[in-house]
């Protein structure tokens, strides 16, 4: 099915409707192009963390976030378990 014949996404305000939806429609018929990769953490976050940075580097790091429309502080967990994972695989 071209782009421009695809279905606009309904708006599902709850969960029991999502599901329904999921269950009966065809994803392929719908135009899924607006969707953005969604991350879940599931792990309990039982430990914090406070470090001093200067002013700029938060500033930028903010702005950073924001490009990848996530809270800095989600950014700031993503980064470090971007390095970790990477530190493993070598």
């Amino acid at each position: 099915m071209s782009k421009d014949k695809l279905k606009a996404m309904p708006v599902l305000s709850r969960d029991a409707e999502a599901e329904a939806f999921v269950e009966t429609a065809d994803l392929s018929e719908y135009d899924l192009s607006g969707f953005k990769p969604t991350r879940f953490e599931f792990e309990k976050k039982a430990a914090a963390l406070n470090m001093r940075i200067p002013q700029s580097l938060l500033d930028a790091l903010k702005d950073r976030a924001a490009t990848k429309g996530v809270p800095f502080t989600r950014y700031v967990r993503m980064l470090i378990e971007r390095d970790l994972a990477e530190a493993s695989k070598r």
